[in-house]
């Protein structure tokens, strides 16, 4: 039976991508279907009673928060704390579900004009095999602080949460979601990103590891001038589901975002269907009329290494005033650029190495983009473990 103390949006039906139902109340959201299209190319089957409520909590994850300084608070709260769902409301059952199930939250928060110079890093550990947990996390940054934030998540199990990232007026947050999850994995996350006055967001989402990875960021503005970046890495291996899905919200004039995702995938060569790679990624930008001055970009590009790989790639722009900047997206799928690897055939590299080198340089980017060196080092290790696994 749904809460009634529990807050319930009563939005009529869209009118455009940023207008979806919204509710803390798992009860007012019917079971998806595969036939809509925020669901259409996500396995069901694999996705262990999340979205149909059968998934049952049967354990916890764990929380191990470090890096806290002075001028950071570290709290742990129960549902009804007032701060909780100031970030973004659940926009889909899953997210509902795991806001209705978790036993308690993790809260961070950045004090007002503090600017750490360590990283924040929450480490989560999933529930184990077998099990299922349901999480909550945020954080909150207070006009004028700075702070990067590395949210680490690893383990087994199946795990579903929303995360929110409150940045006050002329904040600055740097935050790098690290999936790194066991190979029986599930996961399904909503993260709620909300921008004050003159904000600064760069949001990572790095993603190797699991069965099935399922992220839905949404990108809100509540004041103008905030300037939010989405960069995001992901590797997908044989019989691996990783899915993106992202909406960037502008209702606030002159803001601005840039999305840079990029992908490789490696799926199993024998032509067992079961074993196939697959990843998607699903751009959404909305220019809302009163956003006049907004500047936004978007981009993917995936790169197919092996046959038994599907990289589903759709951006989408949904411009409402013509009083902008600029707006453009793009999108790549392919395999390896043959005038790159000859270039560096050319100059005595052998093929195998030469792969390589365009792979390294495929992810550089995005890589080089990541302010904590420990952590840049890792990821570089983690693509040098997957191409051995490629063999490339």
């Amino acid at each position: 039976m749904a809460d009634p103390t529990l807050p319930v949006s009563t939005d009529a039906a869209p009118v455009n991508k940023g207008a979806m139902f919204t509710s803390f109340d798992v009860d007012a959201f019917e079971v998806p279907s595969p036939r809509e299209e925020a669901w259409r190319f996500t396995p069901f089957r694999r996705l262990r009673g999340l979205h149909d409520g059968s998934a049952q909590r049967t354990a916890d994850a764990t929380v191990a928060v470090s890096g806290v300084g002075e001028g950071v608070s570290v709290d742990t709260v129960g549902r009804d704390d007032e701060r909780l769902g100031q970030g973004g409301v659940p926009f889909d059952r899953v997210a509902a579900q795991a806001y209705s199930s978790f036993q308690t939250a993790t809260v961070v928060t950045v004090k007002s004009e503090v600017e750490l110079a360590e990283p924040v890093v929450l480490e989560l550990t999933g529930p184990g095999a077998g099990e299922t947990a349901f999480g909550h996390i945020q954080i909150r940054l207070e006009p004028f602080a700075r702070a990067v934030v590395v949210l680490d998540q690893k383990g087994s199990g199946t795990y579903a949460e929303n995360v929110e990232f409150i940045v006050g007026d002329s904040a600055a947050l740097t935050v790098i979601n690290v999936h790194d999850w066991a190979d029986d994995a599930v996961h399904v996350a909503a993260h709620h990103i909300k921008t004050g006055r003159d904000a600064v967001v760069r949001h990572f989402a790095i993603s190797f590891g699991g069965n099935l990875v399922r992220l839905s960021p949404l990108v809100h503005y509540d004041a103008p001038g905030g300037d939010v970046e989405l960069w995001g890495l992901y590797f997908a291996d044989a019989g691996q589901h990783l899915e993106q899905r992202l909406l960037v919200d502008h209702s606030q004039p002159n803001c601005r975002s840039n999305v840079v995702y990029k992908g490789a995938l490696q799926g199993d060569t024998s032509g067992d269907r079961t074993r196939e790679a697959h990843t998607v990624w699903i751009g959404d930008v909305l220019i809302r009329p009163a956003a006049e001055g907004t500047d936004t970009f978007e981009l993917n590009r995936n790169l197919v290494l092996t046959d038994n790989a599907r990289a589903d790639s759709v951006p989408n722009l949904e411009i409402e005033t013509g009083e902008i900047v600029g707006a453009g997206h793009a999108s790549a799928t392919g395999r390896f650029d043959d005038e790159q690897l000859f270039y560096l055939q050319a100059r005595g590299i052998p093929e195998d190495q030469a792969r390589r080198l365009v792979i390294r340089g495929f992810f550089g980017e995005v890589i080089a983009k990541i302010t904590v060196p420990d952590l840049r080092e890792r990821l570089a290790a983690a693509v040098e473990r997957e191409l051995e696994i490629s063999g490339a």
